[in-house]
C-alpha cells in the first residue's frame, strides 16, 4: 500500500500526467455544460454524428499531413454550423444528424481506402490518448472552459428559454436560429476536443453523464449547470487518480466512475428536478 501510494505520487510528478490532469480539469468546466445543452435540446444523435465527422477530419488530416485533431475540430465545427438551419424541430435535427453520420463515415472510409493511409492510425486516435495531450489540446479545452460557461452566463435568459421551449423562446424575441447555431458549434467542437482525452466512443463521460446527474440534483437551469461542473470536476479527478492508481485505461475508468455516480444520484429521493422546465417563470431569469 505504501509502495503503491508512493508510485502514484511519482506518477503525479510527471509532466504528461500533470498535463492530462489539467486537461481533465479544464474539460470538467466546459464539457458538462455542453451536456446540459445536449440534454436540454434533446439532441443525443449529435454526439454520434460528430464522432463520425471527427473520423473524417482525422482521415483528411492524415492524408494531407495536417494536424489530424485540428482537422477533426474544424470538420466538427463546420458540421455543427452546417446543420443548424435544419434544427428548427427536434425531428429535423435527428434526420440531419442521421444523414450527416452516414455521409461522414462513408467519406472517411473512402478517404482512408483510396489514399492508402493506415486506417488503424486513424481509428487509434478515436480511442483517446490522454497522456499525449499537447498545448493545442489544452488551448481548445481552455477556450471551451471560458466560452461555454461565459455564454451561459451572458445569455442565460435566452439559453434557459431555448432549452425550456423553442417556440416560447422565439415568441419572446430570442434569436433562436443564431443561438442554436452557436450551441451546435460548441457541442461539435466539444465532442472533437474530448476525443484526445477519452476517445470518441467515451465522450459521454465528460459531457452527458455529469449533466444527467446534475439534472437530477438541480432545481433550476443555473443550479443544474453548477452541479454539472462540480460533478465533472469530481468525476474527472477521481476517475483519473483511480486509473493511475490501478494502472487501468483512463477512458473506461472515467465512464464507470461517472456512470456509478449517475446511478447513485438516482437513489436520491425525487425532487422538483424539472422545475426549470415546468413552471418556467419560477426558474428562468427575468432579465439579462
Amino acid at each position: 500500500m505504501i509502495l503503491a501510494t508512493a508510485g502514484l505520487g511519482e506518477l503525479l510528478q510527471l509532466v504528461p500526467v500533470q498535463r492530462a490532469g489539467f486537461a481533465l480539469l479544464l474539460a470538467a468546466v466546459g464539457l458538462p455544460v455542453i451536456g446540459v445543452v445536449i440534454v436540454g435540446l434533446d439532441i443525443m444523435p449529435v454526439r454520434f454524428a460528430m464522432m463520425h465527422v471527427a473520423l473524417l477530419g482525422i482521415a483528411v488530416g492524415l492524408l494531407t499531413g495536417l494536424d489530424p485533431m485540428l482537422c477533426a475540430l474544424v470538420a466538427c465545427a463546420l458540421a455543427g454550423a452546417g446543420v443548424a438551419p435544419l434544427a428548427r424541430t427536434p425531428d429535423g435535427l435527428s434526420g440531419a444528424m442521421g444523414l450527416l453520420m452516414s455521409l461522414a463515415i462513408a467519406a472517411a472510409l473512402l478517404v482512408l481506402a483510396v489514399s492508402g493511409v493506415n486506417a488503424s492510425g486513424a481509428f487509434a486516435l478515436l480511442w483517446g490518448s490522454i497522456l499525449s495531450v499537447g498545448t493545442a489540446d489544452l488551448v481548445v479545452l481552455g477556450a471551451l472552459a471560458v466560452l461555454v460557461p461565459g455564454l451561459f452566463w451572458w445569455r442565460r435568459r435566452d439559453v434557459a428559454l431555448l432549452l425550456y421551449d423553442r417556440e416560447l423562446a422565439q415568441c419572446s424575441g430570442v434569436p433562436v436560429g443564431a443561438l442554436t447555431a452557436v450551441l451546435l458549434v460548441l457541442v461539435a467542437v466539444a465532442v472533437a476536443g474530448a476525443i484526445k482525452l477519452t476517445g470518441a466512443l467515451l465522450v459521454d463521460a465528460l459531457t452527458l453523464l455529469p449533466a444527467l446527474a446534475a439534472r437530477r440534483l438541480g432545481t433550476s437551469l443555473r443550479s443544474i449547470t453548477l452541479w454539472a461542473v462540480g460533478i465533472g470536476v469530481a468525476v474527472n479527478l477521481t476517475g483519473f487518480l483511480l486509473a493511475l492508481r490501478l494502472d487501468w485505461p483512463p477512458g473506461p475508468v472515467l465512464v464507470l466512475t461517472a456512470g456509478t455516480l449517475v446511478l447513485a444520484v438516482h437513489l436520491v429521493p425525487e425532487r422538483s428536478i424539472s422545475s426549470w422546465r415546468a413552471p418556467a417563470s419560477d426558474s428562468l431569469p427575468s432579465s439579462h
